[in-house]
């Protein structure tokens, strides 16, 4: 049987009306929800829908659709990402999420717009690139085959998502032994993550390692990333947080939030994860900086999704996707 959503026609046409707001009155957490919905089927509807959303205007709803375009993992998505990526006047960030988009589909059709904007001026376009260059690469290695084989017929991952860089060897899995969660070895994970002298898809590799271990000392050696001075690099730091949904990472996010010096891109990461999270001491913080006159669009939006999260982590819905999905003839 398998595990991907039906809908109805008229499902479909609900949850695209709700994604593109036809109606002008479609709150932004329920937009976010029809767009998980839509994910869930993974359908060339759901790229189709996606991919017209492009053209919002919230760069915070933008970067999300093009994330999932890229969970998708459909080829049929790339124009509408490559679009985004070449558009000079598309916000850094949405530009950033395409660029990942293409390395989770992973086409050796997308090499030379990556190179291309491996060279960007803008950091946050170019480490991205630089990274999904090394995703793509990696996939299509001998150890990529292997491990794609090996994760398809065992069922081995814990965390369903397609990640920008595969764990280090050891933890393909995404299962962590006693071993891997030592001291020694998180010690060792550590030290790649920070060694700015890696290419980052090497330091993403060690990053992805200490979520699958996911220990208090594994979160610890996450949380010292946020020294770097890479926004791109704290991002990904703060969504693995959200995925990691360990209580024990709350203050480190609390803290990159109340940040105003820090980059738009982290602080939203670090919201999101804390709605996630969603234990009481993070409400007043979303809430704060949800009203604050002085809180940038993009983290404003994220805490109102954020909250939106968190009550649903506190109440018994069984879905957090919309429940248009739902199935139906």
């Amino acid at each position: 049987m398998s595990d991907i959503p039906e809908v109805t026609p008229e499902g479909l046409a609900a949850l695209e009306a709700s994604l593109l707001n036809t109606s002008g009155d479609v709150a932004l957490h329920n937009r976010f929800r029809a767009l998980f919905a839509l994910k869930a089927l993974k359908n060339e509807d759901a790229v189709r829908i996606i991919s017209k959303g492009l053209e919002d205007e919230s760069a915070l709803l933008k970067h999300e659709l093009a994330y999932c375009l890229g969970q998708i993992k459909k080829t049929s998505a790339l124009p509408a990402l490559e679009a985004v990526l070449s558009n000079e006047d598309e916000n850094p960030m949405v530009r950033h999420e395409a660029a990942e988009a293409m390395g989770a589909i992973s086409s050796i059709d997308s090499i030379p717009i990556l190179k291309k904007y491996a060279q960007h001026e803008n950091r946050d376009v170019r480490e991205t690139c630089e990274i999904a260059l090394g995703k793509i690469e990696w996939d299509h290695s001998e150890e990529g085959k292997k491990h794609q084989t090996e994760t398809a017929e065992l069922a081995l991952q814990v965390y369903t998502s397609v990640d920008p860089a595969p764990p280090t060897s050891g933890l393909l899995s995404g299962k962590a032994s006693r071993e891997d969660a030592s001291p020694e070895h998180i010690q060792s994970l550590q030290r790649k993550l920070l060694d700015r002298n890696l290419p980052l898809f090497e330091r993403y590799r060690a990053m992805f390692a200490l979520r699958n271990i996911g220990t208090p000392d594994a979160v610890d050696a996450l949380a010292s990333g946020f020294s770097d001075d890479s926004p791109l690099f704290k991002h990904e730091i703060a969504f693995v947080f959200g995925q990691l949904l360990s209580e024990h990472s709350v203050p480190a996010l609390i803290q990159v939030l109340n940040n105003s010096n820090e980059s738009d891109m982290v602080r939203h990461e670090a919201a999101e994860a804390l709605g996630g999270i969603a234990t009481p001491e993070v409400l007043p913080h979303l809430k704060e900086w949800l009203v604050r006159e002085d809180s940038p669009r993009v983290v404003r939006e994220s805490c109102q999704v954020a909250l939106d999260m968190y009550e649903y982590e506190n109440s018994g819905e069984f879905q957090y996707a919309n429940t248009l999905t739902s199935v139906g003839a």
